[in-house]
């Protein structure tokens, strides 16, 4: 499109081949409220090939793993869209395009990225698998544990009275703590468990990986705190020990239906035929750290589907339809 971009330096402080890649187009000054669009560019782990196909008006991966339209196809609808306002010479109050790394593994390159260089004060961030039309108002806070068990190494045949069993005691930690689904704003879960060195020998290490959210913070507190507890009693009981570090992943926020960028992402739906719904969301995504530093950050559902599996997918139609959307937003924010 002949767009000037750059690409920051941040790749290698936070473990990735890329920056974050930033695109200005300039709108006429003072005229609207400009706006930030931002995808990020990785996916979860594919098991084999990515090779899109669209079958019957759906875009699949025929590999047999996933098809990365999280969050691909915001990628490509974004860009779609300033292709357009940019070769059809469309009126508007400045757009910037972000791209961003490592979103899947704690929103990585978002807070590594200097939100002062964005012009615009009010984003939209297209990743939440919904049908078009849903805008979040909320998302959780996230915390991360890791809990490392130290017991004692033995023989597991001749001398199993000596050893003591790191996994034995991760395992009672796990069957006491509170999983899965806990309220209506909150969830807990184990995801990682290593652990031991042979079949034959009592495990003399393991080590869990779990998280707790919540949109309410003394829940989120609360959750945190039982999980500590379980690791610890389940530690002393085995005559083990156990190290624990806490990590605060990402910060949650809530809006309320009248807050000017909800108002705006509303009216933009409205142009291009969709009927806005407010929802809020349990995943976390790059608007938190965007509203965490102080910018408005909308979240909109954008038709995908069974992200993160092999069956994930997304209709050619909701592409052209985000598209469709993009460009009434754009249009809205120019009259605001």
């Amino acid at each position: 499109m002949g767009l000037a971009w750059d690409e920051d330096d941040t790749g290698p402080s936070i473990g990735s081949t890329m920056g974050n890649i930033l695109c200005r187009v300039p709108g006429r000054t003072g005229e609207g409220t400009p706006i930030f669009l931002c995808a990020h560019l990785d996916t979860v782990p594919p098991d084999g090939p990515i090779e899109p196909v669209i079958v019957d008006g759906v875009v699949r991966n025929a590999g047999g793993t996933i098809l990365g339209a999280d969050d691909k196809a915001a990628v490509v609808v974004m860009l779609e869209a300033v292709r357009r306002v940019v070769e059809e010479s469309r009126p508007h109050a400045g757009i910037e395009l972000l791209f961003t790394p490592k979103e899947e593994v704690g929103l990585m390159g978002a807070y590594a990225f200097d939100h002062t260089r964005l012009e615009a004060r009010t984003g939209y961030v297209y990743d939440q698998a919904a049908p078009i039309g849903e805008v979040i108002l909320g998302a959780p806070s996230q915390n991360a544990i890791r809990a490392r068990f130290h017991g004692r190494a033995a023989h597991a045949g001749m001398y199993p009275e000596d050893g003591r069993s790191a996994i034995f005691a991760a395992a009672r930690a796990v069957a006491d703590m509170r999983l899965g689904r806990i309220d209506h704003q909150s969830s807990a879960n184990v995801g990682v468990i290593t652990g031991g060195t042979a079949r034959n020998i009592v495990p003399e290490w393991c080590t869990i990986d779990a998280e707790a959210r919540s949109r309410d913070p003394a829940t989120l507190s609360i959750l945190i705190q039982e999980m500590l507890d379980a690791i610890g009693f389940a530690a002393s009981t085995s005559d083990c020990t156990a190290e624990t570090e806490i990590e605060e992943t990402y910060r949650g926020y809530t809006f309320a239906r009248d807050e000017p960028a909800v108002v705006l992402a509303a009216e933009g739906l409205r142009r291009a035929g969709y009927e806005p719904v407010t929802a809020f969301s349990g995943g976390g995504a790059d608007a938190n750290v965007f509203n965490e530093r102080g910018l408005r950050c909308v979240n909109l559902g954008n038709g995908m589907a069974d992200i993160h599996t092999s069956d994930e997918r997304i209709a050619v139609a909701d592409l052209e339809g985000m598209v469709e959307v993009t460009l009434a937003i754009v249009a809205a924010a120019r009259e605001s």
